[in-house]
C-alpha cells in the first residue's frame, strides 16, 4: 500500500506532464511534415478536437469514480487483492474483508483516488489509441524513400518514452503485490514468472499495439513504391547502359568522374530503402526499453532469493 499510495500514485500524476509535452509534438508533425493533405486537414482537426473532448470530459471522469466504488473497491479490491490475513486496515474473513477504521479511510479516500488515477489511464490509452485509428484511416501522403524506413512515421515509436512513467508505475504495483504475497503470505519470487511475462505483454501491447493500426497503410506505400522506384531504377539502368555499354557515349564524353555512376548507385540506395521499408514503427528495441521499464521496479525483490552478498560477488565477477 506504501508503494501505491506514495510512489505509484505521485508517478501517475507527474505523467501527465510527461505525456502532455511528448505526446503535442508527436500530433503536430503530422502537420509539419506534411503526412495529411490538405483535402484531409478537417478531418485531422476534428479528429484532434474529439480527443481532447473525451479527454476533458467530465462524464466520463464522473463514470470512472462510480466504477470505481461499486467495483473496484467494493468488489475487486475486498475479495482479489487484499490478503486474508489480520493487517492494520482490517481481517480477512471467508475471503471478503472486514476493515478496521483505518480500513474504511483506506477503501472509501485513499484508494478510490489511487484507482481513479489508475484507471484514467487507460481511458486516455484508449483516447491515443482512438485518435490513431482515425488517422490511420486518412488517405495519408506516406514517402516510401523516408529514411525511417517507416514513411515518414517513425516519430511514433517515440511514444513509448511519453509513456514509459506510466509503465513503471504499473512495475511499481506489480512489485508491491509481489512484495506482499512474498513477506506475509509465505510466496516465493519465481511463482511470479507467469504474472511478470503477462503483464509485460499487457502493457506493451497497450502502448505499442495502437502503432499496428498504420500497417495497411504502409503496406500499400511500400507495393506503390517498390513499383514505381523499380520502374525509374529499371529507367535509369537502361540508359545508362545504352551510353556506356552500347555506345551511345559521345566521343569527348570521359567515364572517369562521370556523375552517371553516382547517380546509378544513388539510384539503388533510394530503392532499398523503398524495399526495407517497415509494416510498422515499432522496433524491437522499443519493445525491450518498454519491457525493462516495466520490470525495472521488481528488480529489487531478486534479494528475496538471493542474498545481497551473493549478487555482489556474481555481479564482481562478471565485470573482473
Amino acid at each position: 500500500m506504501h508503494l501505491r499510495l506514495l510512489l505509484a500514485m505521485p508517478i501517475f500524476v507527474l505523467a501527465e506532464l510527461v505525456v502532455h509535452q511528448r505526446i503535442r509534438p508527436m500530433v503536430r508533425l503530422f502537420r509539419e511534415r506534411g503526412l495529411v493533405p490538405d483535402a484531409e486537414r478537417s478531418t485531422f482537426e476534428a479528429a484532434v478536437k474529439s480527443a481532447l473532448r473525451l479527454r476533458n470530459s467530465v462524464l466520463a471522469e464522473v463514470l470512472l469514480v462510480a466504477f470505481v466504488y461499486v467495483v473496484g473497491v467494493g468488489v475487486f479490491w475486498r475479495t482479489q487483492l487484499a490478503l486474508d490475513v489480520a493487517s492494520w486496515y482490517g481481517v480477512g474473513v471467508g475471503g471478503r474483508l472486514q476493515p478496521s477504521l483505518a480500513g474504511w479511510w483506506m477503501g472509501c479516500v485513499s484508494l478510490p483516488i489511487f484507482q481513479f488515477l489508475f484507471l484514467r489511464w487507460y481511458f486516455r490509452l484508449f483516447i491515443w489509441s482512438r485518435f490513431l485509428w482515425q488517422v490511420s484511416r486518412m488517405n495519408l501522403n506516406l514517402l516510401p524513400t523516408h529514411p525511417d524506413r517507416c514513411g515518414g512515421l517513425g516519430f511514433l515509436s517515440g511514444i513509448s518514452k511519453a509513456f514509459a512513467p506510466v509503465l513503471f508505475a504499473q512495475g511499481v504495483l506489480l512489485a508491491g503485490l509481489m512484495a506482499n504475497r512474498i513477506f506475509f503470505a509465505g510466496a516465493s519470487l519465481p511463482e511470479f514468472k507467469v504474472d511478470a511475462v503477462g503483464l509485460v505483454a499487457i502493457m506493451v501491447f497497450a502502448i505499442l499495439g495502437p502503432l499496428l493500426v498504420f500497417m495497411p497503410k504502409l503496406d500499400a506505400a511500400r507495393r506503390v513504391g517498390l513499383r514505381e522506384y523499380g520502374t525509374l531504377a529499371y529507367r535509369y539502368a537502361r540508359e545508362f547502359d545504352q551510353k556506356w555499354l552500347r555506345g551511345g557515349a559521345l566521343p569527348d564524353d570521359s567515364l572517369i568522374g562521370s556523375a552517371d555512376i553516382q547517380s546509378l548507385a544513388d539510384m539503388g540506395g533510394s530503392y532499398d530503402v523503398v524495399k526495407e521499408m517497415k509494416l510498422s514503427p515499432v522496433t524491437m528495441r522499443t519493445v525491450l526499453d518498454l519491457a525493462i521499464t516495466t520490470l525495472l521496479p521488481v528488480g529489487p525483490l531478486v534479494l528475496t532469493i538471493i542474498p545481497l552478498e551473493e549478487l555482489l560477488d556474481h555481479l564482481l565477477r562478471l565485470v573482473f
